[in-house]
């Protein structure tokens, strides 16, 4: 839900309310208890809440966590597995 800005003209008292985007504005002051309330314009307050909103949190094309060095974990913390040598066999000798 989005957090609206109120300021009292009369107090000078400036608050935050969350509200849905239809619930009717805030008219009466909750310091001074006087109603000329107004609505001021800031930017907007955005809450997220939850996991799968930070860059690590995704996968990359090749399907290993994401390796981008931020964050306080530097990264998911994922070693890739050493690939195993393959070793050639030797021929016997015909002899």
């Amino acid at each position: 839900m989005p957090i609206y800005e109120y300021a009292c003209p009369d107090c000078g008292h400036v608050f935050d309310v969350i509200q849905k985007a239809d619930d009717p504005p805030v008219t009466v002051c909750p310091n001074c208890g006087k109603k000329k309330v107004a609505k001021r314009l800031s930017s907007p307050a955005l809450q997220f809440k939850g996991s799968g909103f930070y860059i690590t949190d995704y996968t990359s094309k090749s399907g290993q966590p994401g390796k981008t060095g931020g964050g306080a974990e530097g990264g998911t913390g994922a070693k890739p597995k050493p690939q195993k040598e393959k070793k050639k066999k030797k021929k016997k000798d015909a002899g």
